[in-house]
């Protein structure tokens, strides 16, 4: 097992430990000059109050805002041909998460808007204790999309960026010269990169291992489980395994979300019990997030009741509750040094 230190805007930095049991050993990330270390078994039984602590909260770690229709005629226009089919507005978020529970969210730019991030930036500033954004990398041939990541981190305070393949020039992947310099600089400003394989995790596996292999330092999250269906048949095992190998590189976290995408059942999504059981085992809890994917799951299953298929599911795939705490919230909130932890617990 290794242990993340993150510094705000720094590259991250990898420091080996021996393993130990995911599930319950707890990982404490202290911020610049503190080493970052497991708290032994004596110390969490005793609850000791000499390291700082997680709390447990539940942060949604992928969805989507983009604006109203009023808003989006007056100041914040949706891309051509990307007019939303569902309202999908701040406002209406915060009623959900308060709805649900939910303290605390990671905002995925959405494609309605491509890459004009106002809207977004603009509801980040509104409410920066509970919303934490992931802008679109730009993987434009003049290599400008450089220049526009560093600006969203480094002066509108995103923490992450999306890789979004079938947004590279045709014929060209991730792994290009653009695509290189993007996820380098991702590293060196210390924000993780989704990657979003819509088309299939195998499509762009080579990509992802040689941009880890590459760049280790530039932390990986695998949106919606890449992708991956539980398997049924033989065809369809390989690519589930290449998920479960992709853990291998200790920068890869999976993101549990959207399961309305991955799952063949309807709510709640039972098929997905084992396929969270094997994350765990192979990742460890503390690399694998919940993500709801709003405002789409709404019309699916519901906002509230995408949450409470977490705890059914890992129930029934026999996880103890350490694992779905980590699963649920304390998994995102160390990776990102703690953002939420100024929020008042729902």
């Amino acid at each position: 097992m290794l242990v993340v230190r993150v510094n705000s805007l720094k590259p991250l930095e990898w420091a080996p430990f021996p393993s130990q049991n995911s599930f319950s050993w707890p990982w404490v990330l202290v911020r610049k000059r503190s080493k970052v270390r497991p708290l032994t078994s004596s110390q969490v039984a005793a609850g000791d109050q000499r390291e700082p602590q997680i709390m447990s909260k539940v942060i949604d770690s992928h969805l989507h805002v983009w604006a109203s229709p009023q808003e989006a005629a007056e100041k914040y226009p949706y891309f051509p041909g990307q007019v939303p089919s569902l309202p999908g507005h701040v406002d209406y978020l915060l009623e959900c998460m308060e709805e649900a529970g939910v303290d605390g969210a990671l905002i995925v730019q959405p494609i309605n808007h491509k890459f004009d991030h106002s809207y977004v930036t603009s509801v980040l500033k509104k409410f920066p204790s509970k919303l934490v954004g992931c802008c679109l990398a730009n993987p434009a041939e003049d290599g400008s999309g450089i220049k526009q990541l560093e600006d969203l981190v480094l002066k509108d305070d995103y923490r992450a960026v999306r890789f979004n393949p079938y947004l590279w020039p045709t014929g060209e992947k991730m792994t290009n010269e653009i695509g290189k310099a993007l996820f380098s600089k991702a590293g060196e400003l210390g924000v993780p990169v989704g990657f979003m394989c819509m088309k299939g995790l195998d499509l762009h596996l080579q990509e992802i291992e040689e941009l880890c292999t590459e760049f280790p330092s530039t932390v990986v999250l695998l949106d919606h489980l890449a992708f991956c269906k539980p398997p049924n048949n033989d065809e369809e095992r390989p690519s589930f395994s290449e998920l479960l190998k992709l853990s291998r590189f200790p920068q890869v976290y999976v993101k549990f979300s959207a399961l309305f995408r991955v799952s063949r059942n309807r709510y709640p999504y039972e098929d997905l019990s084992q396929v969270l059981a094997q994350l765990v085992s192979s990742y460890g809890a503390h690399r694998v997030m919940w993500g709801s994917d709003f405002p789409y799951v709404v019309p699916e299953c519901g906002y509230k009741e995408a949450r409470e298929a977490v705890h059914l599911l890992a129930k029934q795939g026999h996880l103890p509750p350490s694992a779905t705490e980590w699963i649920l919230g304390k998994t995102i909130m160390q990776l990102f040094d703690g953002k939420w932890s100024s929020v008042v617990t729902c």
